[in-house]
């Protein structure tokens, strides 16, 4: 049984893109998807559906993204907060990763979001994750 279904998808991807995996299976959750459509949004990922295995199980299929070298697209991806220790943080103070080039997952009061566009509309809330 999971627990944190972000930290779950989040290991997934790293571990797909290490492996060189074109696609990766995880659970669904509103989060998750929130998440995931962020990291579409930003061009991190190639995109996602929701699928149905013969079991009855449901599941996120997550196209990873790659460059043309090889490369993958998402270098750095951990969580900051967790179900046992949160993380907030106001609009002004939120990180920034690799220096503007990576986002940081936000989950504020008008949804889920990335910290450039928290921080143009100056609203703070819970550090979800970081991706580079």
């Amino acid at each position: 049984m999971i627990n944190d279904h972000v930290s779950d998808m989040i290991t997934r991807i790293r571990n797909g893109q290490r492996a060189g995996h074109r696609s990766v299976l995880v659970t669904v959750s509103k989060l998750n998807k929130s998440v995931l459509e962020v990291l579409k949004r930003e061009g991190l990922i190639e995109g996602f559906e929701q699928v149905k295995s013969d079991e009855g199980t449901e599941g996120i299929r997550v196209g990873l993204k790659y460059y043309s070298s090889g490369r993958p697209v998402i270098v750095r991806a951990t969580r900051v907060s967790r179900p046992g220790c949160r993380k907030y943080s106001r609009s002004e103070l939120l990180p920034r990763v690799s220096s503007g080039l990576g986002i940081a997952i936000v989950s504020t009061s008008k949804g889920v979001m990335a910290d450039h566009e928290a921080r143009k509309l100056r609203v703070g809330g819970e550090v979800i994750a970081l991706f580079g």
